[in-house]
């Protein structure tokens, strides 16, 4: 092996020396390095990635460096001192070759597949450049993952790079080294799927995710505690992020005294109500479950006796409205209770202005550490069957609003839209707990199929951010004005697959292209999504794209993820078609009080998600649909939402109009089984078949089967009911 010089050792020592004042790196995998030379490639987050990476590891690294850099008048010395292989378009077959020779030499060399810093705190495209080093050396590949630099000065986090205060010094930075993969293996989807991996081990290890959900949340709410929080859209007012507290604060005490069952249930809709009812229940030590009123009475009674509910927090006008709800014995109506507390409000708005938030924490009795205990409970929707439980624990909820604040990576100014449901898992955690956390403002709206009032709240109120779902897209493009929506500048759609039809419509009346997401109950809920595009870099260097046409977009930080087999489990390729399996300090422990169905999808700590997809070699997620949204007709299996866009093409169906058709797969002797078409209008079966065939579409995809029904079933997300369709299907 190579000894370094003189002039090498003595600029190792005095950079690592400056950079050990600055950062404070924490390296695993160290025992695992090849002791030969190898190929190391990395994340790229920060100018100073390199930096941090020669601190981590125990050997001198040699970095493959862009020819232009290596250059530098001030950067040159330094890096032919230390090492650097310089690389060009033009002459890339050169460093290649020096890189392989260190390599046989015994070096430790580094290149960045991305190519380019990331802009979006995600995993850029890998470039299969060092797919010629490694192969040229017939040496191994140590993928590695740098943690905890994005946010950095040095990061482009906040839309630009250096002009922003450092979050901390000394900075801490965990390092994971990889374990080595040879040459051969060493292909984009594996490195790809070990970086992933690597970057949810570095996630979980953060000590923030350890954290009590009501103290993150008392911590943002004091970030700026005279700013306004909330503006409920419904009556126009507001609450500030103090006097929110001071209001939670008050009403916790209350039902710390008056209530001694460790879940409470809630009854609200999206507005001020719903924000205080679930900030209070978590200030007071306990689980806040919102419950579905829209889901029909048995379910609802299900999910208040699997929770084991006494108390519903709601209003009296709420409970005008659901005079059939199963309601509990006691319920505390808002509109009743918080005006008798008005003296305390006062002295708890007060004492949450003048204490530091960590003391006012304290004096409210709440523990430092949640973690892995239970802090929401939701109830899937029931769209295949009785609703299951789902406990979101406090690591949950703390992880995923982290996430968001990355993949949204908002502004001061911007303002979210919280109109979903607060049972609906994007409600509860995107539009509620994430907001709180991060200090996001939010206007809220209690409906939102009222596409309408809704737009006149987002014009009034100048709102940035939009979370929907296709069914609520509809409305907007029949009901809005353009001029009502030209303040969003992200669309965020989620809960059910995303027709492109809708999304093209919407960008051509709105001017805002609609950007997919995909996420689960389960996953708390946020998994992936479609960002803007970044703008280019320097003297219009390109960057990699942050969105694609028909994907999910890229994965969330610390999510890893496999492809499997959905008959055999067998291990895939990425980029094959398969089961999505997921692992992240975002997925949640298990079903409630159903350790069955808990075992049947979380396996050493993954969770299989029921959704068929693959993923691109730039890592975008392709969602190709649910297992339950496929049959297996004669050993082939067919996709029902690729079957239902064929249809409502063949039928003419416009992207505006509400749904009208749907497929549904039932038993069938000879083949398995058949489909069956739902339709709420007047379909000519024979016209139908014809036309489907002249478009191509394969015999074993046209449905044997039309069904008139009044109405498509559908839940209130905008998901379809698939319990009740197959009820109609089969009736």
């Amino acid at each position: 092996m190579p000894q370094a010089s003189a002039a090498e050792r003595v600029l190792y020592a005095l950079a690592t020396a400056l950079l050990r004042i600055v950062y404070r790196v924490t390296a695993t995998g160290v025992d695992t390095l090849p002791a030969g030379g190898f190929l190391l490639l990395p994340n790229h987050i920060t100018w100073v990635d390199a930096l941090v990476l020669q601190l981590a590891c125990p050997r001198k690294i040699r970095f493959v460096i862009d020819q232009e850099f290596y250059q530098h008048p001030l950067l040159h010395r330094i890096l032919k001192i230390a090492g650097a292989i310089p690389i060009t378009s033009r002459r890339a077959k050169d460093a290649v070759r020096m890189a392989a020779d260190a390599i046989r030499d015994g070096a430790v060399v580094c290149l960045f597949p991305e190519g380019q810093l990331s802009r979006t705190g995600t995993l850029l495209r890998l470039r299969r450049g060092y797919e010629l080093i490694a192969r040229h050396a017939e040496a191994p590949v140590v993928p590695v993952w740098l943690d905890e630099l994005w946010g950095s000065i040095f990061s482009y986090q906040g839309g630009r790079f250096f002009t922003k205060w450092p979050r901390r010094v000394p900075y801490r930075v965990r390092v994971a080294f990889g374990r080595p993969l040879p040459a051969d293996r060493a292909d984009i989807a594996t490195v790809r799927e070990q970086l992933l991996k690597l970057g949810e081990f570095c996630f979980n290890q953060r000590d923030a995710l350890r954290e009590n959900l009501a103290r993150a949340a008392i911590r943002g709410l004091k970030r700026h505690p005279f700013r306004i929080a909330v503006v409920d859209g419904l009556d126009q007012s507001t609450l500030a992020s103090g006097k929110l507290l001071g209001v939670a604060a008050a009403l916790s005490r209350q039902l710390k005294r008056s209530c001694g069952d460790k879940r409470i249930g809630v009854l609200l809709p999206p507005g001020k109500g719903g924000v205080v009812a679930n900030l209070a229940i978590a200030l007071a030590g306990k689980i806040p479950v919102n419950l579905n009123f829209t889901s029909g009475r048995d379910a609802a009674e299900s999910a208040k006796q699997q929770a084991q509910i006494g108390t519903i927090v709601s209003a009296r006008l709420v409970a005008k409205r659901l005079e059939n709800f199963p309601w509990t014995d006691d319920v505390v109506h808002l509109d009743e209770v918080l005006p008798r507390l008005r003296r305390a409000i006062v002295v708890w708005w007060i004492v949450a202005l003048v204490l530091p938030w960590r003391l006012f924490a304290t004096l409210l009795g709440i523990p430092k550490i949640g973690d892995h205990t239970e802090a929401v409970l939701l109830f899937t929707s029931g769209s295949s069957g009785k609703p299951k439980g789902v406990p979101l624990t406090h690591r949950n909820i703390v992880a995923n609003a982290a996430q968001c604040a990355v993949l949204l990576d908002l502004r001061s100014d911007d303002l979210l839209l919280a109109s979903l449901p607060l049972f609906h898992s994007f409600g509860i955690t995107v539009t509620l707990w994430y907001p709180l956390i991060e200090s996001v403002r939010v206007v809220t709206y209690p409906n939102p199929l009222e596409a309408a009032k809704i737009a006149t709240v987002v014009a009034q109120h100048r709102a940035t951010i939009m979370l929907a779902t296709p069914t609520f897209l509809r409305a907007y493009l029949r009901k809005a004005e353009p001029h009502q929506l030209a303040t969003i500048r992200l669309l965020i759609t989620g809960a059910e697959k995303l027709p492109r039809d809708i999304a093209t419509a919407f960008e051509e009346r709105f001017g805002t292209p609609v950007l997919e997401g995909y996420g689960l109950t389960e996953t708390s809920p946020v998994v992936s999504v479609n960002l803007p595009d970044p703008l280019g870099g320097e003297d219009g260097e390109s960057v990699q794209p942050s969105s694609r046409t028909g994907s999910t977009g890229k994965m969330a930080p610390g999510i890893a993820a496999e492809i499997r087999s959905a008959e055999t489990g067998e291990k895939l390729s990425l980029h094959d078609s398969g089961m999505l399996w997921l692992r992240g300090p975002n997925i949640f422990d298990g079903y409630l009080d159903d350790p069955e169905r808990t075992a049947e999808v979380l396996q050493d700590g993954w969770f299989k998600t029921g959704d068929i997809g693959r993923f691109d070699e730039d890592g975008f997620l392709y969602i190709e649909g649910r297992l339950s949204r496929f049959s297996k007709i004669a050993g082939e299996m067919v996709p029902h939402e690729t079957v239902e866009q064929k249809i409502l093409t063949a039928l003419g169906i416009e992207a505006e109009a509400d749904r009208q058709i749907a497929i549904v797969g039932i038993a069938d002797e000879a083949k398995g089984e058949a489909l069956v078409l739902l339709s709420s209008i007047d379909v000519d079966q024979a016209a139908l078949r014809a036309a489907l065939v002249s478009a191509g579409v394969p015999n074993l995809w046209i449905p044997k089967t039309v069904r008139r029904v009044e109405a498509i079933p559908i839940l209130a997300s905008g998901k379809l009911d698939l319990a009740r369709c197959k009820e109609a299907a089969v009736g």
